[in-house]
Formats: C-alpha cells, structure tokens, sequence
C-alpha cells in the first residue's frame, strides 16, 4: 500500500472511530477518550487503534468497555466505510502521551529548582 493511500485510510478510519466513541454513552462524564494515532497494516487487514484516556485511572474501565464492545464497533465501521477489506480494528493502549506528561512533569521541576 502506497504512504499516500495508508495515510487517507487511516485518517478515515480515525475520523469514523471517532464519532462512533464520541457516541458512547458508557464512559463516565469526566473522562476524555482520545484517539491519538492509528496504524494500519499494509495489506489492510487489521488496524491497531492507539487510545488515551484522561484520567488515566479510568484506563482499564474504557479499554475493557471498548473490547466488550469490539463486535458492535466493528460492525458499524464495516458499514460506514465505502472500503474492501475493512481492517480488523485492534485497541491499544497510548503509552506516548503518559510519557510524554511525565516529561512535561520532570521540565516543570526543573524549571521551579531553578527559581
């Protein structure tokens, strides 16, 4: 698959995602689920789906919500997506943008021993 078609794809399955969570109910109201990237094979048989949760407590509530329902998820983007084959959606957890905040977390101490 070319970088141009990957890239479109899974901009596309992104956005389609996107509004599929955003329209469940079953997440708590403070929490904020992110999709932060997503990678899809190049024979487009499965996409790995990078989530961020805020706070990141409710992790393992919103991934256990999102596998419970995988099936349902991915019936709907079948349909949506005007695309033959529709990747396997796979979730993961986004270690990035924790790691990214303890940096954030670490400069900030820095930045207040210098003062």
């Amino acid at each position: 698959m070319s970088k141009e078609r990957a890239h479109k794809v899974n901009e596309l399955i992104k956005r389609e995602l996107g509004r599929i969570i955003s329209g469940n109910n079953e997440f708590s109201k403070d929490t904020l689920v992110t999709i932060t990237r997503v990678e899809t094979s190049s024979n487009i048989f499965q996409t790995k789906v990078y989530i961020s949760v805020i706070p990141e407590n409710k992790l393992d509530e919103v991934f256990d919500n999102l596998n419970k329902n995988i099936f349902n998820i991915q019936k709907t983007i079948n349909k949506r997506l005007e695309m033959r084959p529709v990747p396997k959606i796979i979730f993961a957890k986004e270690k990035k943008t924790s790691e990214a905040g303890k940096v954030e977390e670490l400069l900030e101490e820095i930045k207040n021993q210098k003062h």
